[in-house]
């Protein structure tokens, strides 16, 4: 039931938020954040209509995938990727929302083309500054989002970050209108960024406020972490 209340009360909240800022609930899609979370709680999220999963390591996606192959389920990947693991990531995951370097774009490139595949990916922004966060600093995202919209077999169709960790809410929104407004100047100039993966348990009704398309919810959905 705790799921079920949690889930319940993450989609009043998103529509209060898209009331706000005149949006549609049905812009906004809902990724539940998989991590130390067991499969058979995937598969109870997944009975209440949950159908993308996010992992931020591979290797705990192998064992969750296999539980729960029968699930009509789209796994992303929303973890920092190492290039020696893009292989493996490809064959777990539908999208990529990490790619913060051309080095990594060049990877899934290569190993998509030897596939014969185009991988869709999102590139990671750092707009909060902060050290510990991945993601390429905003004044050079611009160019690798030019650079990676030049790989044949990676398709750019989103932008992602991750807020300020604070508690000043300005702050905070401050990295959502960033990416929304780095989204305008890239579609501008001729790319075509349709989604904005931004805003999580304790921030996602600023993200939405300002423009987001797909959240990423741990905490809000399954509780704090064992």
């Amino acid at each position: 039931m705790a799921l079920a209340n949690n889930l319940k009360y993450v989609t009043e909240r998103v529509h209060a938020a898209c009331e706000r800022s005149g949006r549609s609930a049905s812009q906004i899609r809902t990724l539940a954040v998989t991590k130390t979370v067991p499969a058979s709680r995937i598969r109870e999220a997944a009975a209440l209509g949950l159908v993308l999963m996010g992992e931020n390591r591979v290797q705990e996606a192998v064992e969750k995938r296999g539980h729960l192959a029968d699930l009509p389920l789209s796994w992303h990947f929303i973890g920092h990727l190492q290039s020696n693991k893009v292989k493996r990531a490809l064959e777990l995951f539908e999208l990529i929302q990490s790619v913060d370097s051309l080095n990594l774009g060049q990877e899934i490139n290569k190993i998509a083309r030897a596939w014969g595949r185009v991988v869709p990916v999102f590139m990671e922004v750092n707009t909060s500054g902060e050290t510990s966060k991945f993601g390429i600093p905003p004044d050079q995202a611009e160019d690798l989002a030019g650079a990676l919209g030049q790989l044949p077999h990676l398709r750019l169709t989103g932008l992602m970050t991750i807020g300020a960790l604070s508690t000043d809410t300005t702050r905070i929104r401050s990295c959502f209108t960033a990416l929304r407004q780095l989204q305008e100047r890239l579609n501008a100039s001729g790319l075509s960024i349709d989604h904005l993966s931004m805003g999580m348990s304790d921030d996602y009704e600023i993200a939405i406020e300002e423009g987001a398309t797909l959240i990423r919810l741990g905490r809000a959905l399954f509780g704090e972490r064992l």
